[in-house]
């Protein structure tokens, strides 16, 4: 245990390293408020097929970048899509 108290000449303190992780991570802006969406209509389903999985599950909002007023409406119209058999409830491969 005489290397506890040793620091690699590389080491980063902790302000460092989440001074680093902020620069590398981008902050990912809503497609749906760039493109001035009052609206998402559910009838649109290649728009809606990117917020999909392979399974049919729905992209949470940290992973697509849109705004929670936007996901909320998103979800909503892809419940929408599912009740009228414009997307799977389930994929194929999964039953």
């Amino acid at each position: 245990m005489k290397f506890l108290n040793k620091k690699p000449i590389d080491a980063l303190t902790i302000n460092e390293r989440r001074q680093k992780i902020r620069e590398e991570l981008k902050k990912r802006t809503c497609r749906f408020c760039k493109s001035k969406e009052i609206y998402i209509d559910f009838k649109e389903v290649k728009r809606l097929e990117r917020c999909l999985t392979e399974q049919g599950k729905i992209i949470p909002k940290r992973l697509t970048g849109t705004c929670a007023k936007h996901q909320r409406q998103l979800n909503l119209a892809i419940k929408r899509g599912r009740l009228l058999a414009l997307f799977p409830f389930v994929s194929q491969v999964i039953r």
